[in-house]
């Protein structure tokens, strides 16, 4: 895997999100300065709600971990991994970086 220059941190939004497409696939980008990652990346497909709506979530902290919950059925995915807190679902999540105003995925 390699590090793949995906956007500029000026494309992103505080505390919400954004999908761009990675290799041919939607992926919600989520920039949160107060977090130690500060920018996360995770698929905008929603497989509860059956449509990419992630990026269009509400980002905040539960249980000790940066979330976003669905704009559909408010089930809230970890930012980190893509678990779900409330069901036995994983969705995909990568690794990112900021690096100056340049935002990288590991894909």
């Amino acid at each position: 895997m390699q590090w793949k220059l995906v956007c500029k941190q000026s494309d992103l939004v505080v505390g919400a999100g954004v999908a761009a497409m990675v290799n041919g696939e939607q992926v919600a980008l989520f920039y949160v300065p107060e977090s130690e990652e500060k920018v996360f990346a995770i698929a905008n497909w929603d497989p509860i709600g059956k449509a990419n709506v992630l990026s269009r979530g509400l980002v905040g902290h539960l249980q000790d971990q940066w979330v976003v919950a669905s704009p559909l059925y408010k089930q809230h995915f970890d930012l980190s991994s893509g678990q779900c807190l409330e069901d036995d679902l994983k969705i995909p999540a990568w690794a990112a970086k900021l690096e100056g105003d340049e935002v990288f995925l590991r894909c």
